[in-house]
C-alpha cells in the first residue's frame, strides 16, 4: 500500500517494479530518495536466498507459476527461522553467555536442520513450539548479558508500565541493562541516553532519536532497526553494526 514508506500501491505476491531480472533492486542505493524508506528497514535475514536457491534449487517462480503460491507460503516460515538463527549466533558470540553455549549450539543445530527440509515439511513445522524453545534460550542469554552490564552506579529512569514508549522523552536517560524487548520506541527521544547492554529484540525504533546515545554492548539489535532510527556520528553502536549513510547527510 502506498505510504510514507512505500512509493506506490502493490498487491501481495506481485513483484516490485524495481526488481531486475537478476533479482537485484535497480534503485537499492537510492531507496530513501525514491520514496522506499520501508525497504531500507526490512530484513529477511537471508531467507529469500535460502528459499530460492536451496529449498527450490534455483527454480524461478516467475517461469514456474505452479510453485509460486507454495514458495510464497514457505518464505515467511523460513524468514522466521533465519531470524532465530541470527539471534542464536549472536548469543553464541557473547562471552557473558558462556555457561549456556552448549544449549545455544543445540538450538542452532535444530533450527538449521529445519531450514533444509523440503517445502511440504517446512509448511508443517510447529513454528510456535520451536520459537518458544529458542526464545527460552534467548531470554537466558539476555539475562546474563544485562546482569553483567549493570553496575548500579546510577539510578535508572523509571519507565512507564508496558512497552508503549511512543514519543517518550528519555533524553540522557540511564537505561543500561534495561529489557526493551518488543518496546514501541517510535519517535522516542533517546538522545545521549545510556543504552549499553540493553535487549532490543523486536523493539520498534522508527524515527527514535538516538543521536549521541551509547548502544555499545547492547544485544539483539539489528541493522534494520538502526536504519529506521535517527542518529549521528556521535552514536555508539555495537561493532557488528554500521552507521547508516542517511545519518551523515
Amino acid at each position: 500500500m502506498k505510504s510514507a514508506d512505500f512509493a506506490y500501491d502493490k498487491d501481495s505476491g506481485i513483484p516490485c517494479g524495481n526488481l531486475q531480472s537478476d533479482y537485484r533492486c535497480s534503485i537499492h542505493k537510492n531507496l530513501r530518495s525514491n520514496g522506499f524508506r520501508g525497504c531500507t528497514v526490512y530484513e529477511c535475514f537471508g531467507a529469500g536466498q535460502k528459499v530460492s536457491q536451496v529449498t527450490y534449487s534455483g527454480n524461478d517462480w516467475r517461469s514456474k507459476k505452479e510453485i509460486a503460491k507454495e514458495m510464497f507460503d514457505v518464505f515467511p516460515i523460513m524468514q522466521q527461522l533465519h531470524e532465530m538463527l541470527r539471534y542464536l549466533y549472536e548469543a553464541l558470540n557473547r562471552k557473558e553467555a558462556r555457561e549456556i553455549h552448549k544449549d545455544i549450539h543445540q538450538a542452532i543445530e535444530q533450527t538449521e536442520h529445519l531450514t533444509y527440509l523440503n517445502p511440504k515439511s517446512i509448511l508443517k513445522i510447529d513454528l510456535l513450539q520451536h520459537r518458544a524453545f529458542v526464545n527460552d534460550i534467548l531470554n537466558r542469554t539476555s539475562e546474563l548479558v544485562r546482569t553483567t552490564g549493570k553496575n548500579g552506579q546510577k539510578q535508572k529512569v523509571k519507565l512507564k508500565k508496558g512497552i508503549d514508549l511512543i514519543g517518550s522523552n528519555l533524553r540522557g536517560a540511564y537505561l543500561r541493562g534495561e529489557n526493551l524487548r518488543g518496546a514501541f520506541l517510535i519517535a522516542c527521544d533517546l538522545k545521549d541516553a545510556d543504552l549499553k547492554y540493553v535487549d532490543f529484540i523486536g523493539a520498534d525504533l522508527r524515527d527514535a532519536n538516538i543521536s549521541g546515545a551509547n548502544l555499545s554492548g547492547s544485544i539483539f539489535l539489528t541493522q534494520a532497526q538502526i536504519n529506521s532510527a535517527k542518529g549521528d556520528h556521535h552514536t555508539k553502536l555495537p561493532s557488528s553494526l554500521d552507521i547508516p549513510s542517511h545519518w551523515l547527510k
